[in-house]
Parts: C-alpha cells; sequence; structure tokens
C-alpha cells in the first residue's frame, strides 16, 4: 500500500507510514523479475538473502540498503515498489498524488544514478501517460527517453490477495466480498463502504470520516518500524521503480560480447540446478564469450574449470570477459570433438550447443548433435552429468530417443530475446 512521505496533509485519507520512503531506509518494499521459467531459481536465491523478509513470490520487504539486492543472479531486475490508492494512472495526476509519485521515484534515482526515464504501461501512449511523463520530467529533473530511458518505471493494477471473488446465486449478480482484515481494527477507515453523499466509488470514507483528526499513534521503536506490512488497497495501482540503469544479467564482467551470446541469468540457473559440487572436474564445449564458465567459478571453487572453442574470436572474447571479472580460468582454441582429452575427465560437462545459421559443419544440426553426444559420453565420468542447452528442441529429443548412451530429463525451458530454449540434464546409461 501507499506509505505517504511524513508532510502529507493529516486530512489526507492515508495512513501515515512509519517506514522512510528512501530505497536506503530501514524497510522498503521490493519486487525482483525473473526470466519466464525461471521464477522458482529467482525465488529461491531470494530466500537466501540475509533480511528479506514477508516474501510473496517475488514480492518482499528488505531493510538498510538494497545493494546486495542489485548483486542477484538469478534475476533480471529489482524494483523498489510502491502502491497508490487510485482506480486509475489519470489520479496520479493529482497534485498530492505526483508529489508522493515523486517523493517516491526521486531517492531510487539518487541511488541508481539513472539519466533519464521511461514509462512502462498499458497505453504508454495514451494522453494520460504522455502528461505523467511530462509532469515527471519538470519534478524528477531527467528527460523522459521512451525507448532508452535508464530509470524503467512499471505501472500496473494492484493484485490484492484479500479480495475474493464468490460465486453468486443463480439470477444474481456477481458479487465481490472483502476478507477479514488480518490488522482488525486499525483497516476500519480504509474497509468502510458505506454508500453516503461524500463517498467515493472506489470505496473511501466519506468526508466526515476522511476529515476527522487521526487516532493518537503511540512513539515505534525498530522493533515495531520492522513490523509485517499493511494488507494491500483493495484497489490501486501499483509503480515499480527499477534500481539498476540497466538489467541485472546484463553483468559488469562483460567486457566483450558475442552475438547470441547466452544471458548470463540462464548461465545461473543452469549451474543451481545441475548441482554446485567442489569436487566437480566442469568442461565447457564451445564455450564462446565464456557466460558459463564465469558464472559457475563465482558460484564457489571447484576441482578444475576448462573451456574450449575453434573460434579464436571467441575465446579472445573469453579471455577479455575472465579477465574482466577477475577470474582464472583456462579457455583454449580447440575442437570440442577432438580434445585429445582421456575418457572419464569430467564430472560435469556443460554445453550451449549452437543452432541454425551457427551450425556450420558439414551435415549440418544433426551431424553435429550427433557427434556432440558421443564424445560427451566418452569425456564424461561414470556418476557424471551432462547438461545441454538447445533451441533444436524437437531434433535434440530425437536423437536422444533413437540412442542409448545417455538418460535425460528436461530442466527448464525459458523464454529469453525472442526464443524459448530448453535445457536438459542427462546421465549415462
Amino acid at each position: 500500500m501507499p506509505r505517504p512521505s511524513p508532510q502529507t496533509s493529516r486530512r489526507s485519507s492515508h495512513r501515515p507510514s512509519k517506514r522512510p520512503s528512501g530505497p536506503s531506509g530501514p524497510g522498503a518494499e521490493y519486487e525482483t523479475e525473473a526470466l519466464d521459467g525461471l521464477e522458482a531459481v529467482a525465488q529461491e536465491e531470494l530466500k537466501q538473502v540475509p533480511g528479506v523478509r514477508d516474501q510473496r513470490g517475488s514480492r518482499f520487504w528488505f531493510p538498510g540498503d538494497p545493494t546486495r539486492l542489485t548483486r542477484l543472479r538469478g534475476s533480471v531486475a529489482v524494483y523498489r515498489i510502491k502502491t497508490f490508492d487510485v482506480p486509475r494512472p489519470k489520479a496520479l495526476l493529482g497534485h498530492q498524488q505526483l508529489g508522493e509519485l515523486s517523493a517516491f521515484l526521486l531517492p531510487v534515482i539518487a541511488y541508481g544514478g539513472h539519466g533519464s526515464f521511461r514509462l512502462s504501461a498499458a497505453g504508454r501512449e495514451s494522453s494520460t501517460m504522455r502528461r505523467l511523463a511530462e509532469e515527471l520530467e519538470t519534478s524528477l529533473g531527467i528527460p523522459h527517453l521512451p525507448d532508452e530511458g535508464e530509470l524503467l518505471i512499471r505501472l500496473r493494477p494492484t493484485e490484492n490477495p484479500n479480495r475474493q471473488v464468490v460465486a453468486p446465486p443463480p439470477g444474481q449478480r456477481e458479487e465481490e466480498r472483502r476478507a477479514p482484515s488480518p490488522h482488525g481494527e486499525r483497516n476500519s477507515r480504509a474497509n468502510y463502504q458505506g454508500g453516503g453523499r461524500g463517498a467515493a466509488r472506489t470505496g473511501a470514507p466519506p468526508r466526515w470520516l476522511r476529515d476527522a483528526d487521526p487516532a493518537p499513534t503511540e512513539s515505534w521503536d525498530e522493533e515495531e518500524q520492522e513490523a509485517a506490512p499493511e494488507a494491500p488497497f483493495e484497489e490501486g495501482w501499483d509503480v515499480l521503480a527499477r534500481l539498476t540503469p540497466r538489467p541485472l544479467s546484463a553483468r559488469a564482467w562483460r567486457a566483450c560480447n558475442m552475438a547470441g551470446g547466452l544471458n548470463a541469468t540462464i548461465a545461473y540457473a543452469i549451474f543451481k540446478l545441475a548441482g554446485v559440487r567442489e569436487a566437480d572436474r566442469i568442461f565447457n564445449p564451445m564455450s564462446g564469450s565464456g557466460t558459463l564458465l564465469i558464472e559457475r567459478d563465482l558460484l564457489g571453487p571447484s576441482a578444475a574449470l576448462v573451456g574450449v572453442d575453434n573460434d579464436p574470436a571467441a575465446v579472445r572474447c573469453a579471455q577479455q570477459n575472465i579477465q574482466a571479472a577477475g577470474r582464472q580460468i583456462e579457455v583454449a582454441e580447440v575442437d570440442a570433438l577432438n580434445t585429445g582429452l582421456p575418457p572419464r575427465s569430467f564430472e560435469l560437462i556443460v554445453a550451449d550447443l549452437p543452432w541454425g545459421d551457427a551450425i556450420t559443419v558439414p551435415g549440418g544440426n544433426e551431424a553435429l548433435y550427433t557427434a556432440f553426444l558421443r564424445e560427451m559420453h566418452r569425456l564424461c565420468s561414470r556418476q557424471g552429468r551432462l547438461v545441454v542447452l538447445t533451441h533444436e528442441l524437437k531434433l535434440f529429443e530425437r536423437l536422444i530417443a533413437e540412442q542409448d548412451r545417455w538418460h535425460a530429463h528436461e530442466l527448464f525451458q525459458v523464454y529469453s530475446g525472442g526464443h524459448h530454449p530448453k535445457a536438459y540434464l542427462l546421465s549415462r546409461n
């Protein structure tokens, strides 16, 4: 729910907040964004962050400096979030609501150093959104760049778990019933549904109740300050402000990029689901720009970590990224299908297989994938595992069905960059 600043008029219908509005205050509400298909990985990582509480899916409370949140590797973005008790975005143009919106966004800009902003909402080309952008340009002091703005501001209707829709009896209209408030009497004003004169269509209390002096509040200490947040408004709009100018998946170590390079968030998810074991000797054939190698090394030590690629440009690119990440990882210009390595050299082999026009070997996709499965079976230890990420789903599943060396099951399917690749975990038969 919205947390008005202490300067809010006492005639406002909002309850004063006990939490500061800045992103570095003792407690603030946030939400992470994950790639479609990797939500569970992102939420599991979030559970391990000290201080995170009241987690409801990707939404949660976090105290203090949010820098720790910007180091999340399973999410593509983290947002500061605030709910406004308005029936539609146009109401955000009101003097009080616009002031609260600006007060919410300015600390995020100060934290992230954003130099511009953009709006993401249904109907963002509408006159309301254009007016909102103009007003925010003035109050925030940074330009509105509709396609390239660094501060991504998302607007969406509030998802309220306290609203329950019950099936109406035959012949009657459907009716909505509000679930009992977990906070009892202190929400009595927000729950008021009277239809008398002065009541808003959204269920706001009449003017006589809104104008009444608020009940006196006692002094609060740190324990009170960290109390669980109140239930969301029955109606409202969420405003989400991304903490960082770039997505979290755009890693700081990315000094060199290659066309079709793997999203680092997907690389992180592969290793988390395949298992991170210190005793693993790990091989990354067709290593490209080194994304898989770096993401695994950042997760902790391993017995060995080796990457190969037959493209010298890819090897140089990977070495640049490895150096930028401050890691020491071996990458060699070697054909992954003719390494000359002894059998059973690795406990874990991970590959982002080329696809489409990237296939340049004679015989195309099928010839490459067949040879790859055969050679990786030779290099994999008896209890080892092979993880394959591919866009060639039908081909790969057919090849697996036609052979008896590997047993495979799907780890995940993810949506990224307009594609829906799958990751498979294979073990030796």
